[in-house]
């Protein structure tokens, strides 16, 4: 059914803000500095209303209405809610472009569209509908493999034209629709595009944010109430804007960059807000590597994040969808309730420790802590740009990993990739070359795989209390498996790094 088309220390990185609350064309804009914590275990204004003096009579502007500047957000939301001006706090219907469900939200979801719309009634669009199983899929556990039945059974009966079905759960290959984890599936597939409203029933779905696009994760009931009208009521978030200017040091990801930023303004500096990413570190990465930046904007407690379309955007998009889409952009007089500016040039590697995103610290502060495992992988770390990473980080060492190092592609092209992309500088060797002559395990079949922990028989689960260096986006107690389990979230050069020492490692150890 499916269809395809290392270095000065820390402190010396400033970070400067701008607050924007109480005026919308406020320009100050001041530094303070800031250092990262090691790893060690450790004017309200008053308003004042006055009679305004006579004055003549004043005929109506002929040049239009004037209008408020919005930011590409707000811009979004009035588009698809029919409005020609929106401010943060409105509340509006907004036309849904897409809604993709997956295999642990999906049955919730179907259930509570059937209840209230009844057993018989169809989908608002069954071509805007994408299903996408993922989650827990290559187990035995019943339940978890009646969620991909139930799944089968709803696209069957409302012809759900892009359903990703798997049937053969012994060989994935043998499943010509099923395509994987579905943040990065639904860039691959052609569903993500500039201007549009993507919805999923995923706290994750805001990785789409890397197209220009709004999509953020809604829960069952709301996916419901979708499924049969093709909206839904949405509040407009104010916009913080995060700038980041400088080259990339060769030694950094985009993971390194927004754990500084998580780590900056906490799990809950964003909370119901847009996270916009520009300057010129932004414009320089890839579609994969903004695709890492917005994917963890909700471990902020963002709403959404988005970077503006542009030609690497376009270009990616090229052999991807034929469907027309319009981009839009923030205003240059654009409100942002804060602006944050970072000089890429100064930060260093990162980790976050355990049991959070927002615990920030250097990847070189961490050098004695000593872990089990290592997992790359998931929607976050487990694209073919990430392998890449890896395999750079391999090479240039020479040397075997000393932890089990475990390997899940995201989707089923990442895999092939794994097997057919030869890697930079290696004189034609393939990642999974590189990745069996330095000891580590085979890549497994293309699944969200342990990032969840998942049912007991998940591949790579944690099901003991070990230290894990992980690719992925939480750590949180259990979420990986084993409640007393430690995960540090890394980029996948500093994860790399890991695996060849077994401790905690600062990438430049081996890239310089």
């Amino acid at each position: 059914m499916a269809s395809s088309t290392i270095s000065p220390p820390s402190a010396s990185f400033i970070v400067k803000k701008k607050e924007l609350g109480r005026s919308a064309f406020s320009s100050s804009s001041s530094p303070s500095p800031f250092s990262v914590p090691k790893c060690n275990k450790s004017a309200a204004k008053k308003i004042v209303s006055a009679m305004a003096p006579q004055q003549a009579e004043r005929m109506p502007a002929t040049t239009g209405s004037v209008k408020t500047a919005m930011t590409l957000t707000e811009k979004i939301f009035a588009r698809a809610s029919e409005k020609p001006q929106l401010s943060p706090g409105d509340n509006v219907w907004v036309n849904v472009d897409t809604l993709m469900t997956h295999d642990i939200s999906g049955p919730g979801s179907i259930g509570i569209f059937k209840r209230e719309f009844g057993p018989d009634a169809k989908v608002w669009d069954r071509e805007k509908v994408v299903i996408i199983p993922d989650h827990y899929i290559f187990t035995a556990d019943k339940l978890a493999n009646r969620n991909v039945d139930i799944l089968r059974d709803f696209c069957n009966d409302q012809n759900i034209k892009y359903f990703y079905d798997i049937k053969d759960l012994g060989n994935f290959k043998a499943n010509p629709d099923y395509k994987g984890v579905c943040h990065v599936a639904l860039a691959q597939e052609g569903h993500c595009r500039p201007g549009e409203v993507l919805l999923g029933t995923d706290s994750h779905t805001c990785t789409a944010g890397a197209f220009g696009q709004f999509a953020t994760g809604i829960g069952n009931t709301d996916a419901g109430f979708v499924l049969g009208t093709g909206k839904l009521l949405l509040k407009v978030p104010p916009t913080l804007k995060f700038i980041m200017d400088g080259e990339m040091p060769d030694y950094l990801l985009a993971k390194d960059l927004i754990l500084q930023i998580i780590g900056e303004i906490s799990v809950a500096g964003a909370t119901y807000k847009s996270m916009e990413f520009a300057g010129t570190t932004v414009e320089s990465l890839t579609m994969e590597e903004r695709m890492t930046l917005c994917n963890m904007v909700i471990e902020a407690g963002g709403k959404n994040g988005v970077v503006p379309a542009d030609s690497t955007t376009f270009k990616y998009l090229e052999d991807k969808t034929t469907i027309p889409y319009e981009p839009v952009y923030s205003d240059a007089q654009a409100r942002f309730l804060t602006e944050y500016r970072f000089d890429i040039t100064k930060l260093e590697p990162l980790v976050a420790k355990p049991h959070s995103p927002d615990n920030r610290a250097l990847a070189r502060e961490c050098k004695d802590v000593k872990i089990d495992r290592v997992y790359i992988g998931s929607c976050t770390g487990g694209k073919t740009e990430d392998f890449m990473a890896v395999a750079k980080v391999f090479l240039a060492s020479g040397k075997k990993v000393k932890v089990p190092t475990f390997l899940v592609p995201a989707t089923r092209k990442v895999w092939m990739d794994l097997y057919t992309l030869p890697v930079p500088g290696s004189g034609g060797k393939t990642c999974s070359q590189i990745f069996e002559e330095a000891g580590c395990d085979t890549p497994a079949s293309p699944t969200c795989g342990a990032c969840m922990g998942g049912p007991r028989d998940t591949y790579a689960r944690m099901n003991k209390a070990v230290v894990c260096v992980s690719t992925t986006n939480r750590n949180f107690p259990g979420r990986m498996g084993h409640k007393e389990g430690q995960v540090y979230l890394a980029s996948p050069y500093t994860a790399a790094a890991s695996a060849l020492t077994g401790f905690v490692t600062d990438p430049r150890e081996f890239l310089q």
